[in-house]
């Protein structure tokens, strides 16, 4: 008897006359929103300017987009390049398939690309930027779930995935929303590098060394409970090894880091403090200007005042005098 389940949606795409809203790309776009503005906002926090993270992103984002693509092309070649595939679809990223692996790899790159052009630390910016990373990803793998993909196995558990169609070999039924499951990682994985950063003040790129090590922990688990298709070595799935790998060279680097280079940067953006106290002396000066036409409305009011009273008094003065004039004639 069917108590409960997640249901799919009926389809991953709707259409506003002829445009297509694809459910994917939708959360795709979310997620790198969210990324940016809660980058942007531990940027300012560490002593950055406001915008710089959203001017790095506009080259880390492309090239994470590229990267994805491309590692998911490369591990997967047979969906495009074997007898009956056609390759064009190995450019259609709105239908599903980035690999999280090219994608922080190359992103990485791009955003080393922006940061240097601004002459910014790199390992400061990804610091900023790891827990928007962690909550983009838990966002775009509802974009699995729009595409009815990247399920587990066979289950009856409450929370099963109800999988309708049977494009691309899948087979109708109950799976484990693997989707869910590295959603709901990636928001814990996200919450723990927030609180270890300001627990114990991570500089350096261990607080984005952090979240690597944090997320292929979960995605080692999660990947070895998934039946879709992959290439597999001594037994296990290519994406596990690529997770333990990954992994270690992370722990690695946070050991090695904190030993060589303790602490936070004191700087993290060229500039960034005379800039603040420009902004904050042309804010001083803004209000001084905004108070300055009401104290001379006050003076100028002051002034007619006095004037007024040396008038009124010698006007009387002069009555005075008339008046004693005419008794004296």
């Amino acid at each position: 008897m069917e108590l409960a389940y997640i249901p799919s949606p009926s389809r991953g795409v709707l259409y506003l006359g002829p445009i297509p809203l694809r459910g994917y790309a939708f959360c795709i776009i979310i997620g790198v929103f969210v990324a940016v503005w809660l980058g942007n906002k531990r940027w300012i926090a560490r002593g950055g300017r406001a915008g710089t993270v959203a001017d790095i992103a506009v080259w880390a984002v492309p090239f994470g987009l590229v990267g994805g693509r491309l590692y998911h092309v490369i591990t997967d070649y047979e969906l495009y390049f074997s007898e009956g595939r056609d390759w064009v679809d190995a450019l259609k990223v709105w239908e599903g398939g980035l690999g999280i692996w090219g994608a922080i790899a190359l992103g990485a790159l791009g955003a080393w690309i922006g940061a240097r052009r601004r002459g910014i630390p790199m390992p400061a910016y990804a610091d900023a930027v790891a827990p928007g990373i962690a909550f983009a990803q838990a966002i775009g793998r509802w974009g699995n779930w729009f595409n009815q993909e990247l399920y587990g196995r066979e289950t009856d558990v409450p929370w099963a995935v109800h999988i309708t169609s049977a494009a691309d070999g899948r087979v109708p039924g109950y799976y484990h929303p693997t989707f869910l499951y590295e959603s709901l990682w990636c928001v814990g994985v996200a919450l723990l590098v927030i609180w270890a950063d300001r627990r114990f003040r991570m500089g350096h790129g261990r607080a984005f060394a952090l979240y690597v090590a944090a997320y292929c922990a979960g995605r080692f688990w999660i990947e070895y409970m998934r039946v879709d298709e992959a290439h597999h070595i001594l037994g296990l799935r290519l994406n596990n090894w690529t997770a333990m790998i990954v992994f270690l060279l992370a722990v690695v680097y946070i050991g090695v880091s904190a030993k060589k280079r303790p602490g936070r940067e004191a700087e993290v953006e060229p500039g960034a403090e005379e800039s603040a106290e420009e902004d904050a002396e042309a804010q001083d000066a803004g209000d001084a200007k905004k108070d300055a036409p009401e104290a001379s409305g006050v003076t100028e009011a002051s002034d007619a005042a006095d004037v007024s009273g040396v008038t009124d008094v010698t006007e009387v003065s002069e009555v005075d005098d008339g008046a004693g004039s005419a008794r004296k004639g």
